[in-house]
């Protein structure tokens, strides 16, 4: 019974059993793939601000071109998407292996009712999204009042 050989294609001692488990979970793409499940389910980090005059919210998103984006308003939710597809193809050259891109997420927010929906304004930039959302003259703060007491 042999518990330790030298492969002579590949150069390396294997120990039966367990060499085919380590191979096959470096060979066989196994971390690539588990690494693009994981991606699916991942959402943008958010900040979310709120000023005298405004809430923000900012969303890491980078990778994505301000064409990918979809923010929408319907009563009090405010959802933010993207989806974006990378498909680089190189003339010319032999490949072994290739592969795609596509990333997409959707992020859902109640926002308060005093919010003014048509002055909503959305930029992208150094690959944040921020969306201003203004508050209505009746939610913005008062400044502080002094009550005396009797």
């Amino acid at each position: 019974m042999t518990l330790v050989s030298l492969r002579p294609e590949k150069g390396r001692l294997t120990v039966p059993g367990f060499s085919n488990l380590v191979e096959n979970f470096f060979e066989n793409d196994f971390p690539g793939y588990f690494h693009n499940e994981l991606s699916k389910w991942a959402q943008p980090s958010v900040n979310i601000k709120n000023t005298k005059d405004a809430y923000s919210i900012e969303v890491a998103a980078p990778g994505f071109s301000k064409e990918s984006f979809n923010v929408k308003l319907e009563d009090s939710l405010l959802t933010i998407s993207a989806e974006a597809k990378e498909d680089k193809l190189e003339e010319g050259e032999k490949f072994t292996r290739k592969e795609f891109s596509y990333s997409t997420f959707k992020r859902s927010f109640t926002l308060p009712k005093a919010i003014l929906a048509d002055k909503i304004v959305a930029g992208y930039e150094n690959g944040i999204l921020k969306v201003t959302l203004p508050k209505a003259e009746e939610a913005k703060q008062k400044g502080a009042i002094e009550v005396k007491i009797s």
